[in-house]
């Protein structure tokens, strides 16, 4: 369907100027060329071709506007030509002659001629005939030479498809003139980087945004200046940038990633569970990944357990199953050895729900429990837990633990993902199974035969059902025994909280068998995909639609190799069989009575489905032309080789047939093809001219040609051989057009953005253009997305899927595009990085959005065959290849010519094997309905002749078999391969031996092998002669080839090793252009390497294709023969095209070698660097007994050598170490490959910009001498200011409980002002650790408020142009965001003030707590000393560079400087400039040295487990040179989070002596102990950095109590020298508390008090304050590494890359010829304090009256009241009984005694006990501080009923009612609003609180009061006055006064009787009389009857 527009003349123009003329229609518009200096006529003959999506109305206009062109100034108008189309839609083409209009609507004289035509798309209107059109010159503008350059841009948007977007495309056909005028910025196919263009002669005060007009006319200049956004940079990526029209890009990345096993560790922690459903319950937690289960401890009768329990599951699978495993958690009551317990609730998750979250886990979030057994049931309780999966490489950030005060607010804590609302519902999933088609045979024939032999009959070789898995159950489907196209008719009902949190539903067709039941095929349905939770979302839907499903080859083996690829493993190979099914989601109504409660699965028929449903059948047409095949492996290089194409089971001949085929051959058939029932409606008279048509699906066998030793090729010469297939699938074309749309858009976005990435790393000018480019054409490709599938028709065959995801695509889109807009205009230079991400997530939605998840047409595969054997295979995606009228629904690689490189099938195809191409082949191929086929051949390179089959009348209208190529052209190709770095390390040595080998087309030539180097530099020219190509010249300039480069290493013995590959596209100069700038000579460009997926080095090389025309080679550029002679004859790379060089030396530092492992069994003794790059280099001097001393003796030596200018090309300098043995022999050690010299070059300093800080004084503004760390928002007040802030006391008041809250034991300083004895290092520690959590919250917040404001920016714009209501929203939303921050810094601002005020109040001083190694903040303390890594061995073939690790053999330690050679004086002239040291000026010393190391260990968390429990038995063991610590007596029992508090000295001599292990252990009493984990730190390093990171600088100095400067020498000691040092002025100490360094002057407190409180004058806190702020000072300053804790991952060696657990420490070092360090700090663990709690119970009220009294019938209970401790119910403790209380109240006067041990800091009790009968030791547990109190009824013989409890958290209780009737349920529901107490502060509380405990409905209701005391004492108060348990003595409570009604029966019989006969037993005592009369009456009568009858008889 499209517009075509032929612009021919405009005639009568006035004057003389350039002419131009723009056409619009439907919002989209073209220029034409310029046509300069024309007069009075323009002659345009120009077409344009719209293409249109929807049909043209007749009213709809066409406009044409014809300017002045003018380059500087805005275009002038001349006039407008509008038409109204409603006479072409008619008539289908019209030619017109009018005059123009000027812009008053008046005619002018000039006049216009134009001839329209339109195509619509039922063909109703326009008989157009091919050949008529293609003879207007300008349309095809291949075949046309006459406006070389112009005729490029008439087309573009007709030949490049994919680029037509609204007021892009002129810029695009600039783009391509652009090219053609050569201006070199593609090197074609580009894998590497690029450079600019070389006559850049952009202006320089270009604006940065240009206006949209601006744009159009910079695109039009031909090939001038453009824009630089619309130019498109080749890319690291393949070849990003496709040139032509008629070439598709190859993709580079060869192994398939998906199947390949990782290592993968989900660790779950256990905290504790609430509101659990039940009385009394005894909880278990069962948590349960995939099939392994493990179990926490019962606790005993609690509703609120708390575990605090760690589990961790290993796993080794690929990533698909591994996401795919269930994580369930289930809560199970009283479970022990003989019973399995009862189901609580549980909770289920997929393990890629967890990964997908931000750090891949869930931290301490509340998860909901349901009971799956009963739908109609609310929440059974919540559960606190912590969920992580950690795979190879991914480093979990766990969120700092320490003490959690904060209140569990559990609603805002769930765990669920971001949007998924916490009130689940329960929902019916049903799956519907209709039908399925295609099977394969799944048995021996042999059977078959035998079966048919005995009963006769021939059946189908298979006995299909399906099965369903979804979140953990099992659905299955009867099975069809026999068939190949089973019918079930079925559907499966899951029943599962929605939004499920599992992602995926897993569909498989199995064959059922008694022996051997395997899978045929399996299809995956993504949740995501298949619905959309947005506002205007949808449930999931899916069908009815085919599903189509691939896997193994479909001949039938017993053991198939590739049975996974059938279980949805990896790629399948092959076609295997389609399904028919349908997906609903029902929500439930659980309220409803009649609803079954079960979840278990159903299945139930369901009805048959109408066969049009899915689609019209439609006959599609596949053609395909094989145009070379070559780097055909050896291996299958002797037999004959052909190629079969197969779509579905059409074209397949070898395993394809499955049933005999019914009736008459059909024509698509070949008789022993499969085809199905539905297939068969074609009828006999269609006899149209193809009804002979027979597919060819595979090509004639044919012997390959020898190309090298490795690969060969076929003869595919001038005669190419092409498939066709027919076949019959259901029309759903629609689904794939839209995902192309969007494919394309998502690809130019891919690119764009891989270009901006590229500018970034090279650094070129203006990528934030490039950006806005980028954006621009994504939001024009978007906005037309929604006008080209707006018109979807609406055909039946559309299922609900279809059209909810149009209309998401189309808001998605929609929305893309406008935020895209409003992001584009916020592109700045400084912002590029941070809005490249945000694009990157329209990218990822793109490609989410772009795949369709109803299948249509089945992928195609191609096969290569030799003896009928599969070999390799390539899959192409049926949409990449399908055809439409519509330029942007066409597939991407529709009618072009694609490389494909065909792989093995399978498992074979991971690793090395894999790595090897099979064959590379250059493909044409094209899908689409048959009726479509007239243009299928129009991609293909011209002038070829087709040759048909000859058959019947031989109709024209055939395919052919092949074509015939009349036309060639010969070449030459010249590949200047200059260098290659960072290659594979493939020998032992840990170096290679590299080779390169070039392909084109048919030929190979390699470079010479370089020996040992990671980095050659061949600096060689190949040059390949008469190299053939078929087809037009012309398309050949467009479209060369692409050169593969494979890089191997050669072995002495064997053969080459295969280390990586790369593509290139040379740069084409045809016989008729100049060898000249700006495309020739071509530039060296970056190819990035690969090796399967992993990138493997890169490759600085060029590649130039020169036609050799009708003179022969004399015209083409000369070559200059070998300069080098000792080279042989090996051509160099050309002047021209090899970097320009300058004079460059290269100082090395040479310090010293480290870990320097053992060479083949031998120790290295002598060792020796050898420093070599670009050929030149230097030795350093030999170390001549590495034992004693690894250091170098010289420090300093310099070579010279020339390196290119562009530092880009810079080599790599390349560090070995070799062995110096006896007699002469060198053994190689290790090396190591500096890839970039960048960071060590140095750039003489601007001569200007040394001066500034040389004058004047700076004076640097000081906080008070106390600074408060709480971020931003800092007071500033001078120490000697009486600056009072404000505050209103109660936000005081807050602050203070907020204080009180965190900090626990050290912040308890508010209240009683203890002396500092009370204070200790954990106080300070506690403090610190909440200053670290508040600034990462404050980060958070931070970031989240620029996100808020960012968002609302894109709102505000969206909200101009849509409408009003998402700004509002935004904005809303972002008002209360961005309160919240304020107010958090109010309260900052009030905590300040404090210090001034009150001078008494103390502030905890803090050291900082790095939550990561010291090493990530300080830069590896890399300042001037870098260590290397020194490898040798090859590297592993699998993928993951964990393998690293195993070849490091030793580190050298050194550095570098690389300069430009002749040095500014005045650096040289400095004093003091040794110029033995050259640039490395002021290093010291490097002989040994003795150091005393004292290593602190504070505590270790998230431990591996290493027992069976579960739990790990800890202890430290420190390694330092011979030093070997084993900490093996204090392991700390059964801990995953031990706190060690420990410190150890130990005395080093560097360097010999410089890395420290610090490693946790597990203890075992049987057999070795486990590395759990460990660390490894270089101690050097730090020893020498500038950063002084011996010992941390602290923040205050203080010279006694717990902040001691540890230090020996003091600050102002440490400020001289370090001033000394960097040769700083300075310090000058001056009066009222200043000191000046360099320039700077800093001010600060200048009095100290010693122990005694005597103050006395000191410098040493002006000392500090400088040294805090060393970073400030000029040239010499860095920051100082402060007083710390740093956070160090342990890792295990056998579990490389995944953390096994965190270790908190620090080291400070001393040297001993200093005066020796004071004692260590005492770091040992707070011992927790003893308390006793006393609780008396007094009395209780409303306690609910449970029993019937048996006499008296009274209602009453027998009551009592139990409590305990949490954690120590064994103790639990039970008053006396109150008997017979009919009221409910009770009296009691009953103590319990609880002692405790409780540790202040974190608020928890401390218990030891043993965990068992069976266990060694007692295990510590740190609980929570919380009392039960439980209410019970006593029961003689039964068991005691309980009626309800409370428990009160000692730390934050709800203060006690005053009465008892004051007491209420709010006490317990409401705790946010009451004030609340705690005991520790209080020390003694008394009043009421209520029992509650859960009816039937789940409420919370009140079933009694409780009057209690509570007292706290220390173990010392409660020593001094005892008190005895119960009522016993000392100090005994008197006794209750209890009415005595308990045997009040007894005590007065007279009233239980009357009670007995009056109320209770009345009527039944009425009745009994009644009948006992009753009874009497009939007696007496029976009795006396008989008397009377006889007197009456005898007549008495």
């Amino acid at each position: 369907m499209a517009l075509l527009l032929q612009l021919r003349t405009v005639s009568g123009l006035r004057g003389k100027a350039d002419r131009i003329a723009k056409a619009a229609f439907r919002g989209l518009s073209f220029y034409t060329r310029v046509l300069e200096n024309c007069e009075d006529e323009a002659r345009f003959d120009e077409t344009f071709r719209w293409p249109v999506a929807s049909n043209i109305d007749g009213n709809e206009i066409l406009e044409i506007q014809v300017f002045n062109y003018s380059k500087v100034f805005t275009n002038r108008l001349i006039g407008t030509f509008r038409m109204v189309l409603q006479k072409v839609v008619e008539e289908g083409q019209v030619e017109v002659t009018d005059t123009l209009i000027d812009d008053n609507n008046s005619a002018i004289q000039t006049s216009i001629s134009i001839e329209i035509r339109y195509q619509a798309l039922d063909g109703t209107v326009g008989a157009w005939n091919d050949k008529e059109f293609l003879a207007t010159p300008s349309v095809h503008s291949e075949g046309d030479g006459r406006y070389p350059l112009e005729t490029d841009s008439l087309l573009s948007s007709h030949r490049q498809g994919s680029d037509v977007s609204p007021g892009k495309s002129n810029q695009q056909s600039a783009e391509r003139s652009f090219r053609r005028a050569g201006k070199g910025v593609f090197s074609a196919m580009k894998l590497g980087k690029t450079r600019p263009p070389k006559d850049d002669h952009r202006k320089q005060d270009e604006p940065a945004v240009l206006e949209a007009e601006d744009l159009d006319r910079k695109a039009m200049r031909q090939g001038g200046r453009l824009e630089p956004d619309t130019i498109s940079l080749a890319s690291v990526t393949a070849v990003t940038t496709n040139v032509s029209n008629k070439r598709s890009k190859p993709d580079i990345k060869m192994e398939p990633s998906a199947g390949r096993p990782m290592d993968y560790q989900v660790s779950i922690t256990i905290i504790e569970a609430r509101q659990l459903v039940g009385l009394n319950m005894d909880p278990v937690v069962c948590v349960e990944v995939g099939e392994e289960k493990k179990y926490t401890s019962m606790k005993e009768s609690t509703n609120c357990p708390y575990y605090n329990e760690y589990f961790v599951f290993d796993f080794h699978v690929p990533p698909d199953v591994m996401f795919d495993k269930i994580i369930k958690l289930s809560v199970i009551h009283s479970k022990n050895l003989l019973r399995s317990g009862t189901l609580v609730g549980s909770f289920k998750m997929d393990v890629g729900t967890v990964y997908t979250q931000p750090e891949h886990q869930f931290y301490h979030k509340w998860a909901i429990l349901s009971d799956p057994e009963d739908l109609t049931a609310g929440l059974k309780g919540y559960l606190k837990c912590d969920i992580a999966v950690v795979g190879k490489g991914d480093n979990i950030k766990t969120p700092h633990k320490a003490n959690e005060t904060e209140e569990d607010d559990i609603e805002g804590n769930l765990l669920l993902p971001d949007g998924v609302p916490p009130e689940r519902q329960w929902a019916r999933f049903y799956i519907k199974i209709y039908r399925a088609e295609g099977l394969p045979r799944m048995n021996t024939s042999i059977m078959a035969n035998v079966k048919k032999a005995l009963i006769g009959e021939n059946k189908d070789l298979v006995d299909p059902y399906v099965q369903v898995v979804f979140a953990g159950q099992k659905g299955k489907t009867s099975i069809q025994k026999s068939s190949y196209e089973p019918l079930w008719n079925e559907q499966i009902v899951f029943t599962e909280m929605f939004p499920p949190l599992c992602k995926r539903i897993k569909i498989q067709i199995r064959d059922s068998d008694k022996v051997n039941d395997v899978a045929i095929g399996t299809h995956f349905i993504d949740l995501r995909k298949i619905s959309n939770e947005g506002d205007k979302g949808f449930l999931p839907t899916f069908g009815p639609a085919w599903v189509n499903m691939y896997g193994s080859t479909r001949n039938y083996t017993l053991m198939d190799e590739h049975q996974e690829l059938n279980e949805g493993l990896g790629e399948g190979v092959s076609f295997r069989a389609r399904l028919l099914m349908s997906l609903a989601v029902e929500i439930l109504d659980t309220s409803n009575p009649e609803i079954n409660s079960s979840t278990e699965v159903q299945v139930e028929q369901a009805t048959s489905i109408a066969d049009n449903c899915t689609g019209k059948m439609e006959e599609f047409f596949l053609f395909g032309a094989f145009l070379e095949a070559t780097m055909i492996d050896r291996k299958i290089g002797d037999k004959p080789i052909n190629f079969e194409v197969t779509i579905g089971n059409y074209g397949n001949q070898i395993d394809g047939m499955a049933k005999p085929i019914l009736g008459r051959k059909k024509e698509g058939g070949d008789g022993d093809e499969e085809e199905s029932e539905l297939l068969q409606n074609s009828s006999e008279d269609e006899g149209d001219e193809d009804g002979e048509l027979v597919s060819v699906s595979s090509t004639q066998p044919v012997k390959p040609l020898v190309t090298d030793r490795n690969y060969f090729h076929l003869p595919y010469f001038e005669k190419k051989p092409c498939i066709y297939i027919k076949s019959w699938w259901q029309d759903q074309r629609r689904r794939l057009y839209n995902a192309n749309i969007m494919d394309k858009i998502a690809d130019k976005l891919e690119e764009g953005l891989n270009d901006v990435q590229e500018m970034i790393k090279t650094e070129k000018p203006h990528p934030e253009r490039r950006l806005r480019g980028v954006l621009e054409e994504l939001s024009s490709g978007c906005l037309h997305f929604v006008t080209l599938a707006d018109k979807d028709q609406h055909h039946s065959s559309r299922t609900r899927l279809d059209r909810e995801r149009l209309k998401s695509c189309m808001r998605e889109l929609e929305n893309m595009g406008q935020q895209a807009t409003t992001l584009r205009s916020q592109v700045k230079k400084n912002t590029v990085k941070d809005k490249l991400k945000l694009v990157q997530n329209f990218l990822q939605k793109l490609r989410f959005l772009a795949d369709e998840p109803q299948h249509t047409i089945p992928d195609i595969f191609i096969w290569m065959m030799s003896n009928n054997k599969r070999i390799a295979y390539a899959r192409v995606p049926s949409k990449d290849i399908l055809y439409s009228i519509v330029d942007e629904e066409m597939g991407k690689d529709c009618a072009k010519v694609k490389t494909i490189f065909l792989k093995l099938p399978g498992k074979r195809g991971f690793g090395p094997a894999g790595w090897t191409v099979q064959a590379k082949m250059e493909m044409y191929l094209w899908l689409g309905l048959n009726k479509q086929r007239k243009d299928f051949l129009s991609g293909l390179p011209c002038g070829f002749e087709e040759k048909k089959t000859t058959r019947g009348q031989n109709l024209p209208s055939f395919p052919p078999i092949s074509l015939l190529y009349t036309k060639k052209q010969v070449f030459q190709l010249r590949a200047h391969m200059y260098q290659a770095r960072s290659l594979f390390a493939a020998d032992s040595s840990g170096l290679s031996d590299p080779f390169a080998r070039v392909f084109f087309i048919s030929q190979s030539q390699c470079t010479e092998v370089l020996n040992e180097t990671l980095c050659p530099t061949w600096d060689q020219l190949l040059v390949f002669d008469n190299v053939e190509l078929y087809g037009e010249a012309h398309e050949m300039r467009d479209d060369p080839p692409i050169i593969v480069i494979e890089i191997y290493d050669q072995d002495t013995v064997g053969k080459a090793d295969f280390m990586g590959r790369t593509f290139a596209k040379p740069v084409v100069k045809m016989s008729d252009e100049h060898y000249c700038p700006p495309r020739f000579p071509p530039q060296l460009e970056y190819y990035q390497i690969y090796r399967g997926n992993s990138t493997a080095g890169d490759l600085l090389a060029a590649f130039e294709l020169l036609q050799i025309g009708p003179r022969g080679k004399s015209d083409l550029p000369p070559i200059d023969g070998p300069t080098d002679m000792d080279r042989g004859p090996i051509l160099p790379v050309p002047l021209g095209i090899r970097p320009v060089l300058s004079k460059y030396r290269v100082e090395i530092l040479f310090w010293g070698l480290r870990d320097l492992k053992r060479v083949n069994l031998a120790q290295v003794d002598r060792p020796r660097v050898d420093i070599e790059c670009a050929g030149k280099g230097v030795q350093s001097a030999l170390i001549q007994n590495y034992k004693k001393n690894p250091n170098f003796s010289t420090l300093v030596k310099w070579f010279e050598v020339d390196l290119p200018e562009n530092e880009l090309l810079h080599p790599p300098l390349n560090i070995r170490v070799v062995d110096c043995r006896a007699f002469g022999r060198y053994t190689l050690v290790g090396s190591h490959a500096v890839s970039s010299l960048r960071k060590f070059i140095y750039r003489p300093p601007d001569k200007k910009a040394q001066h500034w800080n040389m004058t004047g004084e700076i004076v640097v503004n000081m906080e008070p001498e106390v600074p408060i760390k709480k971020m931003e928002t800092m007071v500033k007040l001078e120490a000697n200011s009486d600056a009072v802030v404000k505050v209103d006391v109660s936000e005081e008041e807050k602050e203070k409980k907020k204080k009180k809250k965190k900090g626990g034991g050290g912040e308890e300083v508010e209240e009683e002002e203890p002396d500092e004895s009370m204070l200790d290092w954990w106080s300070k520690y506690f403090a610190s650790i909440e200053t670290m959590k508040e600034q990462l919250r404050q980060q958070e917040a931070a970031a989240a408020e620029a996100e808020e404001k960012e968002e609302m920016e894109i709102a505000e714009e969206i909200k101009l142009d849509d409408s009003p209501m998402k700004g509002s929203k935004g904005q809303a939303k972002n008002k209360e965001k961005s309160k919240t921050p304020k107010d958090d810094k109010k309260k900052k601002q009030q905590s300040a003030p404090e210090l001034p005020e009150k001078k008494n109040k103390q502030k905890i001083d803090e050291l900082k707590v790095f939550n990561k190694e010291l090493e990530a903040e300080f830069d590896n303390f890399e300042d001037w000393l870098h260590t290397f890594n020194l490898l040798r061995g090859k590297i592993g073939d699998n993928d993951d560079n964990a393998a690293e690790e195993e070849r490091i053999v030793g580190r050298f330690k050194g550095s570098m400087c690389v300069y430009k050679v002749p040095l500014p004086d005045d650096i040289t002239k400095e004093a003091g400039y040794d110029p033995n040291f050259g640039m490395f000026q002021g290093i010291p010393s490097n002989d040994p040295i003795n150091v005393l190391v004292r290593v602190y260990i504070v505590r270790a968390t998230d431990l591996h487990p290493a027992d069976i429990n579960g739990k790990a038995d800890p202890y430290i063991a420190i390694k330092l040179g011979k030093t070997d610590i084993k900490d093996k007596e204090n392991y700390i029992s059964k801990q995953l989070n031990p706190v060690f508090g420990k410190s150890f000295d130990i005395e080093a001599t560097f360097p010999m002596e410089s890395m420290l292990t610090v490693a946790v252990y597990d203890w075992d009493l049987v057999g070795t102990d486990d590395l759990i984990g460990e660390t490894k730190i270089d101690l050097e390093n730090r020893y020498y950095s500038k950063h002084r990171a011996t010992c941390g600088v602290s923040q205050t100095y203080s010279i006694h109590g717990y902040n001691t400067w540890r230090d020996p020498m003091k600050p102002s000691q440490i400020l001289s020298k370090l001033c000394k040092e960097g040769k700083v002025d300075g310090p000058h100490f001056g009066p009222g508390g200043r000191v000046k360094v360099a320039n700077r002057v800093f001010t600060g407190p200048t009095e100290i008090e010693d122990e005694n409180g005597q103050k006395k004058q000191t410098d040493e806190h002006l000392a500090l304050t400088v040294l805090r702020h060393w970073e400030d000072i000029p040239r010499a300053g860095c920051k100082l590494v402060p007083e710390h804790v740093e956070t160090r991952p342990l890792l295990n060696p056998d579990k490389p890359g995944i953390e096994q657990g965190r270790l908190e420490m620090w080291v400070d070092m001393f040297p001993m010829d200093m005066p020796a360090p004071g004692p260590a700090i005492d770091i040992s663990p707070r011992k927790p304090k003893k308390y006793e709690l006393r609780v008396i119970v007094w009395n209780t009220d409303e306690v609910i009256l449970e029993d019937d009294d048996y006499f008296t019938g009274e209602k009453s209970s027998d009551i009592f009241v139990r409590g305990w401790l949490k954690g120590q119910q064994e103790d639990k403790q039970d008053t006396d009984v109150h008997y017979h209380s009919l009221t409910g109240e009770g009296n009691f006067n009953w103590r319990y005694i609880f002692p405790f041990d409780y540790l202040m800091a974190e608020e928890k009790i401390v218990i030891s006990k043993k965990e068992s009968m069976f266990s060694w030791d007692e295990t510590e547990y740190k609980i929570p501080a919380r009392l039960t109190l439980q209410v019970w009824d006593a029961d003689h013989f039964s068991a005691d009923d309980f009626l309800g409890a409370i428990e009160l958290d000692l730390n934050r209780f709800p203060r006690g009612a005053k009465t008892s009737k004051q007491c209420s349920l709010e006490m317990v529901t409401n705790e946010a609003e009451l004030p609340m107490v705690s005991i520790f502060k209080q020390k003694r509380v008394k009043g009421w609180w209520p029992f509650v405990a859960r009816d039937e409905n789940d409420e919370l209701e009140v079933t009694g009061k409780v009057e209690a005391e509570l007292h706290l004492l220390t173990a010392e108060e409660a020593e001094k006055s005892p008190a005895g348990l119960a009522r016993n003595e000392p100090d005994p409570l008197e006794k209750p006064n209890r009415p005595d009604t308990s045997f009040i029966w007894f005590l007065n019989p007279l009233k239980s009787i009357k009670y007995l006969i009056c109320t209770r037993y009345k009527w039944l005592i009425i009745k009994i009389v009644l009948a006992l009369l009753l009874l009497i009456m009939i007696a007496l009568f029976l009795y006396s009857m008989p008397g009377y009858m006889v007197k009456k008889l005898l007549g008495a």
